[in-house]
C-alpha cells in the first residue's frame, strides 16, 4: 500500500509541475515586451552597409575620417587585477594588413596601439575583438592608451583615447 500512495504522491507533484510551467509560459508569451526589446521593436531593420560599414568590393569616394570610440574599463575585472575596455571604430576596418601598400587600400584599413601607464612599449592590435584585455594589473591608478594609427603605424591625428581607473588595494593577482 505504500508504494501506491508514494507513486500516486509522485503522479500528483508532477502534474502540479507541468501545470505551473505551463501558466508560467502563458504568462511570458503574454507579456508586454520591456526594456531594450521594446526599443528595438519600434526602431526599423537597419542595413548590412549602416551596421558593418561599406563593402571591401569597392573602393570608397570621400572617405571621412576613421574614428575611435572606447569605452570606460569594465569595473567586473577590477578586483582581480583585469582590465577588459571595449572599443569600435567608424570609417576604417582593423586587419593585419601593413606597409605602404595598404595606405591605398579602400575602404581604409586601421590597427591599434595600445600603451599602459606610459611604459616606453606598446602592442598593435588588428584583431578588432571589440575589447582591449590586460591582466596581471598591479593595484592602483592606472591608464591605458588607444591610438587608432594606419598601416605604417603612424598616429591618425586627433584619434586617441586614454581610460584611467583604479584596481582595488584587495585586488587578487590574476592568473
Amino acid at each position: 500500500m505504500a508504494s501506491r500512495l508514494t507513486l500516486a504522491t509522485l503522479q500528483r507533484v508532477a502534474f502540479l509541475l507541468v501545470a505551473v510551467a505551463a501558466v508560467a509560459g502563458v504568462v511570458v508569451a503574454t507579456a508586454p515586451p520591456s526594456g531594450r526589446a521594446e526599443e528595438g521593436a519600434a526602431a526599423s531593420p537597419r542595413s548590412a552597409r549602416e551596421v558593418r560599414g561599406p563593402t571591401p568590393y569597392l573602393p570608397v569616394a570621400n572617405e571621412p575620417p576613421p574614428k575611435p570610440f572606447v569605452d570606460d574599463a569594465l569595473p567586473d575585472g577590477l578586483p582581480q587585477g583585469i582590465v577588459w575596455i571595449q572599443y569600435r571604430t567608424e570609417n576604417c576596418r582593423l586587419l593585419p594588413v601593413f606597409g605602404e601598400e595598404a595606405l591605398k587600400l579602400s575602404p581604409r584599413v586601421c590597427h591599434l596601439h595600445v600603451r599602459v601607464d606610459d611604459l616606453p612599449w606598446l602592442w598593435a592590435d588588428a584583431s578588432d575583438s571589440n575589447t582591449v584585455d590586460i591582466g596581471g594589473m598591479p593595484p592602483g591608478d592606472h591608464k591605458v592608451k588607444i591610438d587608432l594609427v594606419d598601416p605604417t603605424h603612424h598616429d591618425i591625428p586627433g584619434q586617441s583615447r586614454t581610460v584611467k581607473f583604479t584596481v582595488p588595494k584587495t585586488a587578487a593577482p590574476a592568473h
